[in-house]
């Protein structure tokens, strides 16, 4: 007789992105396919790894001799146009230059805490539901998702409860949350947003990488575990 099947516990799947990054803001809808697809089977965490920590020091550097903003802004564009599922103000990076990414991670983990509290439904996905909303917010409408009061705007749009997210921030637990991603990003090395690291950090996939690469590294994850041996 055949021996029943263990179950098997979901893949986690370690997602490392800086909210300012077009190639993150590009990637969402393969990680909506990925939990569409795969379901319990695999777990996302996401992390915030500080790619525009500083934006303007870093594109003014990097771009300075590929026309600056407007080189990096019609890069950012030209990038866009290859993918139908989004749009891309025209201005950007141009008219709103958010002084940093981190102010927005940091209130997207105290809207985070607002889950593992159950201050609000875990099953409302709102953590997810934010960061979409920033990323939004930037990208279409050149919001300047660094103020808090954007970000407080962008939360009440939302249904969050304001007083609540504020106290994640004030008694330093928001600031805890983002330091643990700082520690990750150092101990596995992550420099690119995004970043996909599956089996306790031997395998990663960077950057601009396809739904179907990704999906065959699940399967292959699924068929194979960590913990058996395989000759492939």
């Amino acid at each position: 007789m055949p021996h029943p099947q263990t179950p098997t516990k979901p893949i986690r799947i370690s997602y490392f992105s800086d909210i300012l990054c077009v190639w993150a803001y590009i990637a969402q809808i393969r990680l909506d396919e990925l939990q569409t697809t795969f379901q319990d089977k695999i777990a996302i965490e996401p992390h915030f790894v500080s790619v525009f920590g500083n934006p303007r020091e870093k594109l003014e550097q990097r771009w300075r001799d590929k026309g600056g903003f407007n080189g990096y802004s019609e890069h950012v564009q030209e990038v866009a146009k290859k993918f139908n599922h989004l749009t891309v103000h025209p201005d950007i990076w141009t008219h709103v230059i958010p002084p940093s990414s981190t102010s927005c991670h940091l209130f997207l983990h105290a809207i985070q805490l607002l889950e593992r509290k159950e201050i609000v439904q875990p099953s409302e996905n709102v953590f997810e539901k934010a960061i979409w909303a920033f990323r939004e917010a930037f990208f279409t409408k050149l919001a300047n998702i660094s103020e808090r009061t954007v970000q407080f705007a962008i939360a009440e749009a939302l249904g969050l409860p304001i007083a609540a997210i504020q106290e994640q921030i004030d008694s330093g637990e928001a600031y805890a949350q983002l330091s643990q991603d700082f520690e990750l990003v150092k101990d596995l090395t992550v420099s690119v947003s995004p970043t996909l690291i599956f089996n306790e950090g031997r395998q990663r996939l960077n950057g601009n990488v396809g739904y179907r690469v990704i999906e065959a590294n699940i399967r292959e994850l699924l068929h194979n575990p960590p913990d058996e041996q395989s000759w492939c």
